[in-house]
């Protein structure tokens, strides 16, 4: 018999005592020393047969599932998760989940029959105009075929302006420079004489306006650009049309520039505008520092021919016409 009970656990295994003496020894037994960690359950002996009761295992018996044998007093906890899971059987179906009032069950299901048709009809719609552009891109973009070939102009029809794609921001030949489209005009006074306006500088027009702005105007980074580009590629040197859409890209600058100077000069000019005329500056970007690339930094001017224009010629149905402060604006 030691100090710590050891004579019970000699009475239940007697043939074990000098082992049991020895175990009980050890740290993690003792109470009050080391981290009195419970034993692990030992397997409950079969009861005599002379009691006359029913044996059963650990936790079989009625009303004894799960049930943890006590050991010097000690029930050690049951690991995390080791509860048997109560079968469906027994237990019945889980309860489904209270819809709240008013509920309805999710996407077009939920609507009527005809508005389920037409929602169905501007999905239909909208699937087969996303198809129709990506196809058209892509027949774009990719090298000639024999579908390009013999419906490449419906194919341009559909593409320019407002979805031609440049590639110019990638190598072997990105943009190097940086190019300011100007233009000035001539008002015809109700006298018949002619002014000559200044050069107005469209381009820093446009930067002044997304200058600072997190959101800036798409229409106001490209519009002018992408138009002037779109002229420059379609005529030579001489400002003679290379191609069917010369005539189309002299149009569509026409009416960028006269939409700016309407609005530009609204207010200092009395008259009608007469004609028109564009240039541009282009200027290299200077090579990084750690480049030995030479670039010349001089400007290269490209001035065109005057342009008569017409009210057919001002988008969205506007009018040339210009009033000083005081006397109205344009019309």
């Amino acid at each position: 018999m030691d100090a710590y009970g050891g004579a019970g656990d000699a009475e239940a295994d007697p043939e074990g005592d000098a082992r049991g003496r020895d175990e009980d020894r050890t740290p993690s037994r003792r109470p009050g020393i080391g981290g009195q960690r419970a034993a692990p359950p030992e397997p409950v002996p079969d009861p005599s047969p002379t009691t006359g009761r029913t044996a059963h295992t650990l936790g079989s018996a009625p009303g004894l599932a799960g049930a943890v044998p006590v050991r010097d007093g000690f029930r050690p906890a049951p690991p995390p998760g080791a509860a048997d899971p109560v079968p469906e059987s027994v237990a019945g179906p889980a309860p489904a989940p209270a819809a709240s009032p008013g509920a309805v069950g999710p996407g077009i299901g939920a609507l009527r029959v005809g508005n389920q048709v037409v929602a169905a009809v501007v999905l239909a719609l909208v699937a087969a105009g996303v198809g129709v552009h990506l196809l058209m891109v892509f027949l774009h973009v990719a090298p000639a075929n024999t579908v390009t070939k013999q419906h490449g102009q419906a194919v341009d029809d559909y593409i320019y302006p407002e979805f031609e794609q440049n590639w110019k921001l990638f190598a072997p030949n990105p943009l190097q420079q940086n190019i300011a489209v100007q233009a000035r005009a001539e008002i015809l006074a109700e006298d018949g004489t002619l002014d000559r306006t200044r050069w107005v500088d469209l381009s820093a027009l446009d930067g002044e306006a997304i200058d600072g702005d997190p959101l800036p105007s798409h229409t106001r980074q490209n519009l002018l650009r992408r138009g002037w580009d779109f002229y420059v590629n379609s005529h030579d040197s001489a400002g003679v049309p290379n191609g069917v859409r010369g005539d189309l890209s002299e149009r569509y600058v026409r009416r960028i520039v006269l939409a700016r100077l309407v609005t530009e000069l609204d207010g200092t000019r009395d008259g009608v505008i007469d004609r028109i005329q564009v240039r541009s500056r282009t200027t290299p970007v200077p090579p990084p520092p750690w480049s030995d690339e030479k670039v010349s930094r001089k400007p290269v001017d490209r001035e065109l021919k005057w342009w008569s224009v017409t009210d057919s010629d001002v988008p969205l149905g506007g009018s040339l016409q210009l009033r000083r402060d005081g006397e109205g604006g344009a019309r």
